[in-house]
């Protein structure tokens, strides 16, 4: 099959080298200087170190020539940059099938990637001909590289679609799940992050393995509140793309967002945090964006409040952790 992965950044490249195990893949990005050291290196150095490329992974800058015979798309740009990626495949060609990896809600708009993926592409309709899907999961592009176990979720309404793109990942090290739940799995992979700042503000305090152990499953609630207002199935979030990934972004060592936070709580300014990081950390543009939607969805996020307080409106991380620690009692469920 001949597969077009668009960016080149860790995760975009460790997909491009899993499915070219198997298949032909063109791996694009917009920087024709990283495209022509990664044509020289025959690897990532950049993001990912000095894996070498598989003979039939090749190199493209030009987004038409890109997808040239491509049969099918995996979107791993930065959700700021997904609409317009979108929009121009479309001017291109209408017909090949999207599946995003890229996690996180646009900013200004507050929207996420389904909601993207429809504004561009159009709503499934009656007979689910939807053309994308989206495919999240605990998974750490520096440990699929290395051919270590990895169990993701492939989620579309179109299962002719979700069938054949799943294909495309399991074999070798990754396990691949299939569902329909496209807004559960968009919601986890975009609201983890925002949660996983939160778990490395509490590290980075000292707070220990008590107060990790509350953020998380308190983080899975707010996530799970969030997803279900806007469409997303309750058990999607117990799953691989809910807990899974959850879990994975506020331990993890790769964690960019839990590094943001563990910075954070030791006084680094985000500014030096995000240029020294030298990635995308998808949390800090989305904290904000989630805090606009829960108001108008009319649902109470005080972890997100507080990560956003932190990061946009200069709270101390100490304040913002035993404020939560200083809520009214409630009930659980």
């Amino acid at each position: 099959m001949n597969v077009c992965v668009l960016g080149a950044g860790a995760w975009g490249t460790a997909l491009a080298i899993h499915i070219a195990k198997h298949h032909n893949v063109v791996l694009w990005a917009r920087d024709s200087s990283h495209i022509s050291g990664m044509k020289k290196s025959r690897a990532n150095p950049l993001y990912l170190g000095d894996f070498i490329f598989p003979k039939n992974l090749t190199l493209e800058n030009n987004l038409d020539l890109a997808i040239e015979g491509a049969e099918i798309i995996i979107s791993v740009v930065p959700t700021s940059g997904f609409r317009s990626v979108l929009e121009n495949i479309q001017k291109i060609n209408k017909n090949i099938p999207v599946i995003w990896a890229n996690k996180g809600l646009e900013k200004g708009t507050a929207k996420l990637p389904h909601e993207v993926a429809i504004d561009v592409l159009g709503s499934p309709n009656a007979n689910n001909s939807c053309n994308f899907g989206v495919i999240s999961g605990p998974s750490f592009a520096a440990e699929l590289v290395r051919s270590l176990p990895t169990a993701v979720t492939m989620a579309s309404t179109n299962e002719e679609l979700s069938s054949i793109a799943a294909k495309l990942f399991h074999h070798s090290n990754m396990r691949v799940y299939t569902g329909k739940d496209v807004i559960g799995v968009s919601v986890g992979g975009a609201l983890k992050n925002v949660i996983a700042i939160a778990s490395g503000i509490s590290d980075g305090m000292g707070f220990g393995n008590n107060a990790r152990a509350a953020l998380i499953t308190r983080g899975l609630a707010e996530i799970s509140r969030f997803g279900v207002a806007l469409g997303a199935k309750p058990e999607t979030f117990n799953g691989l793309a809910g807990a899974g990934d959850l879990v994975l972004t506020c331990t993890g060592e790769y964690s960019r967002n839990r590094e943001v936070g563990v910075r954070l709580a030791k006084g680094q300014a985000l500014e030096q945090i995000l240029t020294g990081l030298g990635h995308v950390a998808e949390g800090v543009f989305t904290a904000a964006e989630v805090i606009g939607r829960s108001k108008q969805l009319g649902i109470e996020m005080p972890i997100t409040q507080e990560v956003n307080a932190v990061i946009h409106n200069g709270k101390s991380p100490r304040d913002a952790v035993l404020d939560l620690l200083d809520r009214a009692i409630k009930q659980e469920n």
